[in-house]
């Protein structure tokens, strides 16, 4: 373990994937060369697209947007037309007791809501 309180690397490894940067070029390129000599992998340069989420790295700072995911799974679940609301129930919609309304998919419940979570769950304030 090399411990250097004036430079800072980042190592994320997500499944095959691993984004890495320093705020020093040399130690970048450094860990790049040891990471290409011990395994198989190839560099695709900068980060613009990662697990849903596009990144932008501008002068001003990195920022991340999940349009496109939000776009996809909007379309996926046949929801493209919907229209937002503040309120996240039908207000003229009555409750009761009584089992009268159809039977829930169980597996898309359970993939829409898995799509949820990982859009409120990411770093960004989508809710």
């Amino acid at each position: 373990m090399k411990v250097d309180p004036d430079n800072l690397k980042i190592i994320k490894v997500y499944v095959d994937d691993i984004i890495f940067r320093s705020n020093d070029d040399r130690l970048s390129k450094d860990f790049a060369t040891k990471m290409q000599s011990d395994f198989e992998m190839s560099m695709i340069g900068e980060l613009t697209y990662y697990l849903g989420l596009y990144i932008s790295q501008q002068d001003k700072g990195i920022f991340i947007y999940q349009t496109k995911y939000i776009k996809e799974m909007l379309k996926k679940f046949q929801m493209e037309d919907c229209k937002s609301t503040l309120i996240p129930m039908v207000t003229c919609f009555k409750l009761s007791l009584e089992n009268s309304l159809k039977d829930v998919y169980q597996r898309l419940y359970r993939s829409m809501i898995g799509s949820l979570l990982y859009v409120t769950t990411s770093p960004l304030d989508v809710m």
